[in-house]
């Protein structure tokens, strides 16, 4: 008698224990992370599973969305079915001024030469002045979008009402290069590497950001989302402190045959040879230097840019008025411990 009761408490410990670890499992937040067809450490990341073991540990799982242009991640963020995206510079500051309440707390890469306007061969585009009466392929409110309007107005002094410019996303431009739909695009790489197989660069946004402002690539969070759950942001942060620090250190050896190489390549597409030449355009900061003046500090690099983007964006008119000031929206507290 006392042996069938001793198993019976064992049997009871085990199915104790057994509802515990569901009732763990089903108090985990799932957290939609929404991303693009971007290269950097932080597609590393994802590929090699820190962000999720770092979120499971902090009683998360995040459920990862790939998304084809950034106003399609703005419109997810308006309508709260992602509370964390990625956003460029411009996308950041018109979500920002259409009254989407976020905050930018990661600087993914400073643009320069990874987005550029490539001519397609056999076009009759040779340089940025031959665009009058083309037609160019390029995604709305993107950075691509805001410097080839920047471009065209402060640089080379066209009038775009005389360019025929076609909103597209990268997929569609591609697919619209390669049926000689267009004449040129101005996009970022898995798409740029592709196009510029059978086209000319005729511009980029280093040049075009040195003459101007330059553009970047971000993270942001619903700020209602960072309050409530700190420790998600603490974690999520230190993975991409980790990740940056480690390309810091080791980005310059990776190659073609490399797991983080391969792992981008499975997650947004394109070829290893295209992702390593893309890494080779951009610049990726440390926590560190994200938490600097230069970026996500107070009044750096990061609210002026989204200054100057919404300035530009009321002369174009794709935003009504800008706001007065855009600090509110840039957050470098996430960084700045996750330097530590």
């Amino acid at each position: 008698m006392r042996i069938f009761r001793k198993a019976q408490y064992v049997v009871g410990l085990i199915a104790f224990a057994a509802a515990m670890q569901v009732n763990a499992a089903c108090a985990e937040e799932s957290v939609v992370v929404g991303y693009q067809q971007i290269v950097g450490p932080f597609l590393s990341a994802i590929k090699d599973g820190s962000f999720d073991k770092a979120a499971k540990e902090a009683g998360y799982t995040i459920e990862w969305r790939q998304f084809s242009s950034g106003g399609d991640i703005s419109t997810a963020l308006a309508s709260g079915d992602v509370p964390i995206g990625v956003l460029g510079s411009t996308g950041t500051t018109a979500a920002a001024t259409r009254g989407v309440d976020l905050e930018l707390f990661w600087i993914l890469d400073n643009i320069g030469k990874s987005e550029a306007l490539v001519a397609r061969d056999g076009s009759g585009v040779e340089k940025p002045a031959d665009l009058v009466g083309k037609k160019v392929g390029v995604p709305y409110v993107s950075t691509s979008h805001f410097h080839l309007l920047v471009g065209m107005t402060q640089v080379w002094n066209i009038d775009p009402s005389k360019v025929e410019i076609l909103n597209m996303q990268p997929p569609q431009i591609v697919a619209a290069w390669q049926r000689g739909d267009i004449d040129a695009a101005y996009v970022w790489p898995p798409a740029l590497s592709e196009i510029e197989k059978t086209g000319k660069v005729i511009a980029d946004s280093g040049e075009i950001g040195a003459a101007s402002v330059p553009t970047f690539d971000g993270l942001v969070v619903d700020k209602g989302f960072a309050e409530d759950n700190a420790a998600f942001m603490t974690a999520f942060t230190k993975v991409l402190a980790d990740s940056y620090a480690d390309y810091a250190k080791n980005g310059a050896s990776w190659t073609e045959d490399s797991p983080e190489v391969k792992g981008m390549v499975q997650l947004i597409g394109g070829n290893p040879a295209d992702v390593v030449g893309a890494l080779k355009l951009l610049q990726f900061p440390t926590a560190s230097e994200q938490a600097s003046a230069t970026w996500l500090g107070e009044g750096g690099g990061a609210v002026k840019a989204l200054t100057e983007s919404a300035k530009f964006l009321v002369s174009q008119k794709q935003i009504d008025s800008a706001l007065d000031d855009y600090s509110p929206h840039v957050d470098g507290s996430f960084a700045a411990a996750a330097a530590k």
